[in-house]
């Protein structure tokens, strides 16, 4: 199995040395790239020391631009991700590779016992209930960025992919809406940052995520979004109807309206998922072309 390893990096000299080490002592097939994201310490000459191949941006672009800067270079079938903050412990990327001969993509996912925040850990929790709600998967971690996943399928979308930090859970939507295997490696030694500083902001980030997870699934099953949407101003038209006729005798203008527009959202609702089947069937045929 070949692989490529591409660790995005951002001002991590203090961690990314002894990463690259632990990497190493795994005697993965494949290689490994680092991609700077314009570091200002010593990240990108501490990576070229240790002899991997190292990618530098001339400017910041952030954490998934550095992943899709990557991906496009990788040589391998399978690509494995991995911060560069020692969060995750890369002794389990053979368990995770072994996986990949069942799944299309493995996420390494954090549970009950690593070491996380208990404020990320409650804003992970929010943000799987909703993902779960609109793709009935069950998603035992959404934004993890430890994951390995096939090359060809991943490419598939890579032009949905932010530059910010949310592609892992661009990738695990756009995986699951398109009917193809995830699967999970539980990891309990995942720990706490002990060295540099996260760069992710969390009601910033938070916010950033529930708009693309309602993206995503408005590009691939928008009827998860509108339906629910159109039975809610349905049942509040028909409410303000029968308050309406036992009150007033009549039916005014409000109660019209909201019934018009849960008629509006079905019917538009019917019509972007049509189009959404249409790409699929057109992106199917071209990949089989």
């Amino acid at each position: 199995m070949d692989v490529s390893v591409i660790i995005p990096a951002y001002n991590e000299g203090a961690s990314i040395g002894e990463l690259l080490q632990r990497i190493a002592a795994l005697k993965l097939d494949g290689e490994v790239i680092v991609v700077d994201d314009c570091s200002v310490d010593r990240t990108r000459e501490i990576a070229t020391d240790a002899g991997v191949k190292v990618l530098s941006h001339p400017y910041r672009m952030g954490n998934g631009a550095a992943v899709k800067t990557g991906m496009r270079k990788a040589k391998g079938d399978i690509i494995l991700l991995l911060d560069a903050d020692l969060q995750h412990p890369p002794e389990i990327i053979p368990q995770i590779l072994k996986k990949m001969e069942v799944f299309d993509m493995v996420v390494a996912a954090r549970t009950s016992k690593s070491d996380v925040s208990l404020f990320r850990s409650a804003g992970n929790f929010i943000l799987r209930r909703v993902a779960q709600s609109l793709t009935q998967h069950k998603i035992p971690d959404l934004t993890s960025g430890f994951r390995a996943v096939r090359r060809d399928l991943a490419m598939e979308f890579i032009h949905l992919l932010p530059n910010g930090f949310s592609y892992p859970t661009t990738l695990t939507l756009s995986f699951l809406k398109t009917g193809y295997f995830v699967g999970y490696e539980n990891v309990e030694s995942i720990k706490k940052r002990e060295q540099g500083k996260s760069k992710i902001q969390p009601f910033k980030n938070g916010f950033e995520f529930v708009l693309l997870i309602m993206r995503i699934i408005m590009l691939f099953d928008p009827l998860r979004i509108f339906m629910p949407v159109s039975m809610l101003f349905f049942a509040l038209g028909a409410g303000l109807v029968i308050h309406q006729l036992i009150v007033f005798g009549a039916v005014k203008g409000g109660s019209v309206l909201a019934l018009l527009t849960a008629v509006f959202l079905f019917f538009f609702g019917l019509i972007a998922d049509q189009s959404a089947a249409i790409r699929r069937e057109l992106r199917r045929k071209t990949g089989e072309n």
